[in-house]
């Protein structure tokens, strides 16, 4: 599936160049991310756990830069592997700059296999559609966030483009548990009640 959008970033384009080849706020950019390591070069290993669909899936996989045309452009490549699938996929990544505001623009491409590409292609293009804007919306908030002044008070306020992503696997089993509880404790009572 492709998957194109763009951002307005109130900065220069090196300053977006910069915090693109910068490991930390990566790994702040991915849902779920539980490390982002630099192997070597252009190389980093990821871990991040999500939610797809009923499933909660951990992927452990590499992500690679190449294509490099500094504070230009860039390929974002990876694969991950879990135990529900596979994922693969690349961004190209370009930065234009007009009178300091530069636009990041992005083309992604995405593949998915195994249990996870059973779940039908609706929910797959939701959740890479989600996960895209997600790391994309993320950077454009650390790199250039969204500030507004608030009239009473004088204070600057920071608003955001995406909301954080969570997964609600463990609310579900837990509600769910909660839920055949009461329901055990109504059926003991009503048989000893009689």
């Amino acid at each position: 599936m492709k998957l194109t959008g763009s951002y307005k970033l109130k900065v220069k384009k090196e300053i977006v160049w910069k915090a693109l080849n910068d490991s930390n706020i990566l790994k702040q950019c991915i849902p779920g991310c539980e490390s982002f390591e630099k192997e070597k070069g252009n190389i980093f290993n990821a871990t991040a756990t999500n939610q797809i669909g009923p499933m909660n899936a951990t992927f452990s996989g590499s992500i690679q830069l190449s294509n490099i045309k500094e504070n230009e452009s860039y390929t974002l490549s990876g694969e991950g592997q879990s135990s529900v699938g596979f994922a693969n996929g690349s961004a190209n990544v370009k930065l234009a700059e007009e009178n300091g505001i530069t636009t990041l623009s992005y083309d992604v491409d995405i593949n998915v296999g195994g249990k996870v590409a059973q779940l039908g292609s609706r929910l797959i293009d939701g959740v890479a559609k989600k996960m895209s804007d997600y790391f994309f919306g993320r950077f454009a908030d650390l790199v250039s966030p969204i500030t507004k002044k608030e009239v009473e008070t004088g204070e600057v306020i920071k608003e955001k483009r995406v909301k954080e992503i969570k997964s609600n696997f463990l609310n579900k089993y837990i509600y769910s548990t909660i839920i055949i509880l009461i329901l055990l404790i109504v059926a003991i009572f009503y048989f000893v009640s009689r």
